[in-house]
C-alpha cells in the first residue's frame, strides 16, 4: 500500500494546514486556532504538517534530537520515498544545542533540504502560519513565492557551508557560485576546491565532509 509520503497526493484545501493527529491538543495546535484552519488526520506517515499539495514539515523536536539517531532514519525514508518538498523544523533549545551543528549538516548538507531552527512550538506555528500565508497569496503558480523559497533553501545551505572551519562568508558564497548544488561541494575534490579557496582552507573543507559522511 502506498503511503501518503510517498505519493506525495494528499490533497490540502485552499488556506488549510492538514496536521498530524498526534499534534491534537498540543501548543503547535493551539497557537494555529484562530489563525489558520487546521485539519487533523491519521495515516499521515513519517509527515507532521501538510501546508499545500507540494510543502509539507516534518518536526524535531528536542527530545528527538537528545532521544538519538532515530529522526534520522525518519527524515531519510521520507526524502527516499517522497516527492514532496520537506521543511524541516527543528528545536533549538540549551539542551538540545550541543547536537544542533551535526544535525544542520546531515539535514542541510547530506539530505539537501530545508531547516528552519525554533525555540519552541509556539514559535514553529507562527512559522507554519506565515509559510502558509506567503503560499495562500497565489495558489496557483508564483514565481515570486518560487524565488523566495528558493532563498529561503540557498540562505539555510550559507550558513551551514559558513560552519566550515576558515570559510567565512565570502567563501561560502564563492564556493556556492562554483559549485552549484551542495552534492557537488560535498564530493569535490581537494584539486577542485584549491581554484576557489587555495590549499589549505580546501584540505579543510575536504577533511569537513569525509568526518560527516
Amino acid at each position: 500500500e502506498t503511503t501518503p509520503d510517498e505519493a506525495g497526493a494528499v490533497s490540502v484545501p485552499y488556506g488549510h494546514v492538514i496536521g498530524n493527529e498526534k499534534w491534537r491538543g498540543s501548543q503547535i495546535a493551539q497557537g494555529l486556532q484562530g489563525k489558520i484552519k487546521l485539519i487533523l488526520e491519521d495515516g499521515l506517515g513519517l509527515v507532521d504538517f501538510h501546508l499545500s499539495n507540494r510543502f509539507c514539515i516534518l518536526y524535531i523536536s528536542e527530545a528527538d534530537l537528545v532521544a538519538g539517531s532515530s529522526f534520522k532514519r525518519r527524515l531519510v525514508r521520507f526524502r527516499n520515498a517522497s516527492s514532496l518538498h520537506g521543511i524541516v523544523i527543528v528545536e533549538k533549545t540549551q539542551i538540545s544545542d550541543q547536537y544542533f551543528p551535526a544535525v544542520q549538516k546531515f539535514i542541510v548538507l547530506e539530505l539537501g533540504m530545508t531547516l528552519l531552527p525554533v525555540a519552541n512550538q509556539g514559535e514553529a506555528s507562527q512559522l507554519i502560519i506565515q509559510l502558509v500565508h506567503e503560499q495562500s497569496k497565489d495558489h496557483t503558480s508564483n514565481p515570486f513565492l518560487h524565488k523566495k523559497c528558493s532563498q529561503l533553501v540557498e540562505a539555510s545551505i550559507l550558513r551551514t557551508v559558513q560552519q566550515i572551519p576558515g570559510v567565512g562568508k565570502t567563501k561560502a558564497l564563492l564556493l556556492l557560485q562554483q559549485f552549484v548544488s551542495i552534492h557537488q561541494l560535498c564530493n569535490a575534490s581537494v584539486q577542485d576546491l584549491e581554484l576557489v579557496v587555495g590549499q589549505t582552507i580546501a584540505q579543510q573543507i575536504h577533511a569537513f565532509f569525509t568526518q560527516t559522511k
